[in-house]
């Protein structure tokens, strides 16, 4: 496990880019050259920390060595539901040993949105965080204590911010395009409904806030305004929604119905805005692979949720191309926040921290194809687009995964 990574472009997320060496001994990043190291030349390619993917709904070991990622945050809609301590220790155990696997236990029983679940004992299992999963707690009372059982473990909640009174059995974003296409859909200003709420109860309660996506003008304004206030609130948005809108739905392809649904261009550039002044913490992919039995239907009856985990790099590195973010900030975006949300010590290049890594061609081109993707599925709305950046190889812990 002692290596020295020589002739790479080391990418940095509080540091920005610098040319040089890396080294690794005994599974950790190291100030030196530990002696009997192998030598892996990396011909002036990128070598980043490996992505952490905070709120990933399935465990898909091949999407995410495709796509750089050593570490998910596993969202607790698995089956069953990750509520206990025993199924929050098993989901820990999943991904070993080709994967870190986060599990964020469940806020309430069954995620249902009714009683609390047991924070403490699941937290000792290796539950890094509680969620309320792809829905939204409408009960306000169940909320608040949700919160304030949360702020008492040391715990962060991620929420979904979508207003279930107004969302209801929506599949769209009310607008041109939805009622062109007779689509049941839910005002935009549902998400800013429910952050709204959840914020005044973090403030009130003292909790630390993580709203899983963010997609709207509305929303972002509120995340703006909380964190001028100094409250510990954090978002997250995905790739999809930064680069596509209701348009892209317009022929009822299911593969860009997602959860929440794709917005219109107004509120993807406010998401583009949001993105460059901040205000958004992290980029993930909200991997969520399903098969043509549950896609291929009539758009409302197709299950919402895209497979993004081997794309998540590829179009970030995209973004950076087109001058909205830094090099540095796209990893921040992807692997230091997160795991700072998660609470572990992970994400950047420094010495002492595990050795991660992803050793990235920044210039190699590929086009996105669903039929050829190397993860349980291929449900991706960027299904044919040419892209640029590709992990080529992968270290967890100072071993390579292959």
């Amino acid at each position: 496990m002692n290596l020295i990574f020589r002739n790479a472009r080391l990418v940095c997320p509080e540091g920005g880019e610098r040319e040089g060496e890396l080294y690794v001994a005994n599974h950790e990043i190291a100030a030196q050259a530990p002696d009997g190291a192998r030598v892996i030349d990396c011909g002036g390619r990128l070598l980043a920390p490996a992505l952490t993917d905070l709120g990933v709904f399935a465990m898909d070991k091949a999407a995410c060595r495709a796509g750089g990622i050593a570490r998910i945050g596993l969202m607790p809609d698995q089956s069953p539901v990750l509520d206990g301590p025993g199924i929050v220790q098993r989901a820990a155990d999943m991904g070993k040993p080709e994967l870190w696997v986060h599990p964020i236990a469940a806020a309430t029983r069954g995620l249902e949105g009714k009683d609390l679940a047991e924070f403490a004992i699941n937290a000792e299992a290796g539950a890094r965080a509680v969620a309320t999963g792809r829905s939204w707690i409408a009960d306000s009372g169940v909320m608040r204590r949700v919160l304030a059982y949360a702020r008492d473990c040391g715990l962060t909640v991620i929420a979904h911010a979508e207003d279930g009174g107004l969302g209801g059995q929506a599949v769209a974003t009310e607008g041109e395009t939805a009622t062109r296409l007779g689509l049941p859909a839910a005002p935009a200003v549902a998400e800013a409904l429910a952050i709204a709420r959840d914020l005044m109860l973090a403030q009130e309660t003292g909790a630390a806030i993580h709203f899983r996506q963010v997609t709207t003008a509305y929303g972002f304004d509120l995340i703006r305004e909380a964190k001028s206030k100094g409250l510990a609130v954090t978002c997250g948005i995905t790739p999809a929604h930064l680069l596509l809108s209701d348009i892209n739905v317009t022929d009822f392809r299911t593969f860009a119905r997602l959860s929440p649904p794709l917005r219109d261009e107004s509120d993807r550039q406010a998401a583009l805005e949001a993105l460059a002044d901040g205000t958004i913490d992290l980029l993930c992919s909200s991997h969520d692979p399903r098969g043509p039995e549950e896609k291929r239907l009539p758009f409302a009856d197709a299950m919402p949720g895209m497979a993004g985990a081997e794309t998540l790099l590829a179009l970030g590195l995209g973004l950076v191309r087109d001058g909205r973010i830094a090099l540095g900030r796209l990893f921040a975006l992807v692997a230091s926040n997160p795991a700072k949300l998660l609470g572990i010590e992970a994400g950047t290049l420094a010495p002492g921290m595990p050795a991660d890594l992803v050793l990235i061609d920044p210039d190699a081109p590929w086009q996105i194809d669903s039929d050829r993707m190397a993860g349980k599925a291929g449900n991706t709305p960027f299904d044919g687009l040419p892209v640029q950046g590709k992990a080529v190889r992968l270290f967890k812990g100072g071993a390579e995964i292959g």
